[in-house]
């Protein structure tokens, strides 16, 4: 069998002491190969066997780059079967995304010393345009393919939010929202629907979005959760017909704002005594008792809180099963923060089709981890989605104070 001992003196003897720890790290990573060879050909080399299925064809190279260096490793070859070490199995989508976003910089001519910094850090010592291409090329067809596809049954629930990422464009620096949007269905899992980016906010750039996931089959939708964007309410009035929810959370960012800091906290838990109240019908009592309290020394705060009063307590109309996962955003928030992470080793991106493959592939990747999780939310509570037993909410107001 082979021989699992590392002849350090002998190792030590053949380089110096700068290239000491690549040469035990290639010693390492080919004596797991050979030991890997052996369980599947059933034999060590030169050994004779009768539970020998196959038998050693030689070696074919292949490099590796490390923070070490690039590690020269030779991959045992079978007559029959194939065979290729885990350890060399190929980056993620979203790690081959991210070298082909800094690579992409590199080669157009816009990368800096940290773009180079970021290049050796992850272990590379050369860019090729073909290989470049190739990879892009991959990525791209994976992702367009995530976020092209079909959307099947009814999705009841929509949430939206926004962040901003950093793009060349036309020789300028300029900030792009990224759209992302997540659902759930009436099985109760919940799924990555869509990514778009644009310029603005604006009631065309959402309507755009919209509609593209309504023609990809997005139907269904009761509710929309998202930030108080005028053009955003203006297209779900007239793309989805759908009920929106303002984010809880945000409206409290901005409700706070009429007040003086030291006075925060008070307001805040006066506010909040409306969101513990069983039903929207106690809620909404709750919500104008608040209101009128607070009008008396902050008159703007009063207003403000009749403006979102139906927009804050949508939520409240629908299965109690859910609503703590409907009041706001927060559903989206790591994945805003994944997203923000893998963007900021890039920096400022080379165009928007790097954003969306970079983007696009952390996506794909949460998305299925979602499919390996449980139900993000109770199926029993979909059925009552169905009966007369959710209270009719009025129509969505288009008000000009919204945040």
């Amino acid at each position: 069998m082979t021989d699992d001992r590392l002849p350090l003196a002998e190792l030590m003897a053949k380089t110096g002491d700068g290239d000491f720890l690549r040469t035990i790290a290639e010693s390492v990573l080919q004596i797991i190969m050979e030991a890997d060879v052996d369980g599947l050909v059933g034999a060590g080399r030169h050994e004779r066997s009768g539970e020998r299925t196959t038998w050693r064809n030689g070696y074919r190279d292949r490099s590796l780059d490390t923070r070490l260096g690039t590690l020269n490793l030779k991959i045992p070859k079978l007559r029959t079967g194939a065979y290729f070490p885990g350890f060399l199995e190929p980056r993620k989508t979203v790690e081959k995304a991210l070298v082909a976003v800094i690579q992409e910089a590199w080669i157009a001519g816009v990368s800096t010393r940290r773009v180079d910094e970021l290049v050796q850090a992850m272990g590379m010592t050369g860019i090729s345009k073909s290989s470049v291409s190739k990879l892009c090329k991959d990525i791209d067809e994976r992702v367009h393919a995530f976020l092209k596809r079909p959307l099947a049954g009814d999705w009841p629930y929509l949430w939206l939010d926004a962040t901003y990422l950093k793009v060349r464009e036309s020789g300028r620096i300029v900030s792009v929202a990224a759209i992302i949007a997540v659902a759930v269905n009436t099985e109760g899992r919940r799924e990555i629907v869509g990514l778009h980016i644009g310029p603005s906010e604006a009631e065309p750039f959402w309507s755009s979005f919209l509609k593209d996931l309504s023609r990809r089959g997005l139907t269904g939708v009761k509710l929309v959760i998202s930030d108080a964007h005028e053009g955003l309410k203006a297209a779900i009035t007239r793309v989805l017909s759908a009920t929106w929810q303002r984010c809880r959370v945000h409206f409290m960012r901005n409700a706070l704002a009429y007040v003086p800091k030291g006075q925060n906290t008070v307001v805040a838990a006066a506010i909040r005594q409306v969101f513990l109240q069983p039903d929207h019908a106690a809620a909404t009592q709750v919500w104008r008792q608040v209101a009128d309290q607070l009008r008396a020394r902050w008159p703007k705060l009063g207003a403000c809180m009749d403006d979102a009063e139906h927009d804050v307590l949508a939520y409240m109309t629908f299965p109690e099963q859910h609503r703590v996962k409907l009041h706001s955003t927060n559903p989206l928030e790591r994945l805003n923060k994944e997203v923000k992470r893998r963007a900021d080793v890039v920096g400022i991106f080379p165009n928007e089709d790097s954003i969306i493959r970079l983007v696009g592939a952390v996506l794909l990747e949460q998305n299925d981890e979602y499919q390996l999780q449980h139900r993000y939310m109770q199926i029993e509570g979909m059925a009552a989605l169905a009966t007369p037993t959710i209270e009719e909410v009025q129509p969505l107001q288009i008000t000009p104070k919204a945040a």
